[in-house]
């Protein structure tokens, strides 16, 4: 479980770090400023979402540490590493992963979207300057997720 005092010291780290303040951080990953009030003064936990954007935003945040504390901070060698790197765009697929977040998959059509979502990750160069891929997570729309390491 995330404790959010804690969490709202290392995302304080965090800006520390990049010399932003709490509007200028808001705005660089996308959120409201009110949605970074409430949440440094912990009235709102912080969303997937929330976590998510931190990590696209800024790749020396390890998700593990941010969340949970264990880890290091900044995630990379570089000592002033402050690169921003796009996300990976959303795979295609003509397969409808669920009409809703409840929707069930069987196991046929799951190991199909599996394969073909391997024979896509295949086709993406994920090279970034000497960096190798550690682990890439799928989500799921019925809230489920698949991790691969390699």
């Amino acid at each position: 479980m995330v404790n959010i005092d804690d969490f709202v010291k290392r995302l304080e780290t965090v800006m520390d770090y990049y010399s932003l303040s709490t509007s200028a951080f808001a705005d660089k990953i996308g959120v409201q400023r009110s949605s970074m009030s409430h949440l440094l003064s912990g009235r709102n936990k912080p969303s997937l979402d929330f976590v998510m954007k931190i990590s696209e935003v800024f790749p020396d945040v390890n998700l593990y540490w941010i969340l949970f504390g264990t880890g290091n901070f900044p995630n990379s060698n570089k000592e002033n590493s402050k690169e921003i790197i796009k996300p990976i765009p959303p795979i295609s697929s003509d397969e409808n992963l669920g009409k809703d977040l409840f929707s069930k998959i069987d196991s046929k059509e799951e190991n199909k979207i599996e394969r073909k979502i391997s024979s896509e990750l295949e086709k993406i160069n994920f090279s970034f300057e000497n960096e190798e891929i550690e682990k890439i997570v799928i989500f799921y729309k019925n809230g489920r997720f698949k991790a691969y390491s390699s």
